[in-house]
């Protein structure tokens, strides 16, 4: 086998010269939509972390519905129980956690702003949300007689 000699100069032209790739434009789309899904369920993915580190009992979150069907098969190999709340054509609530908080999600109205002060009370507690502060919010809900959907009109 003959060896050719390179000098330095015709190394570097080499080097240099582009390597062409085929580019599949299939293929490309595929990665980035890998890579937008990635990122916009960064937060949803950190939640399922937080659950099962046992930080939080029950998680909201609110996420696009074009990544219902990836959130939902995620949910159940994880085997987390779930509920998901569609908001509108392009958001939907997803509600998971413990058992119990997610049956107890079940039997409240999927519109957050049409819960009674006592439904919101108790998913603010079973979300984590300040204990006194949901005390206080529930009692102007009650002194006002009102539901969340009014206060906020």
């Amino acid at each position: 086998m003959k060896v050719n000699n390179v000098n330095q100069y015709q190394l570097s032209t080499i080097r240099k010269t582009p390597v062409s790739t085929p580019v599949f434009s299939g293929a490309a789309r595929i990665t980035s939509g890998l890579k937008q899904e990635c990122a916009d369920l960064r937060v949803f993915h950190h939640h399922i972390y937080e659950f099962k580190k046992g930080i939080r009992n029950l998680i909201l979150t609110t996420e696009k519905s074009k990544y219902r069907k990836p959130i939902e098969e995620k949910l159940q190999k994880e085997k987390i129980d779930y509920v998901i709340h569609d908001i509108d054509t392009n958001k939907i609530n997803v509600y998971f956690g413990e058992k119990a908080c997610v049956d107890v999600v079940k039997t409240f109205n999927p519109k957050l702003n049409e819960l009674t002060p006592e439904q919101d009370f108790m998913l603010g507690i079973m979300l984590g949300y300040d204990r006194v502060k949901q005390c206080i919010r529930y009692l102007s809900f009650k002194k006002k007689n009102l539901t969340v959907k009014n206060i906020k009109e």
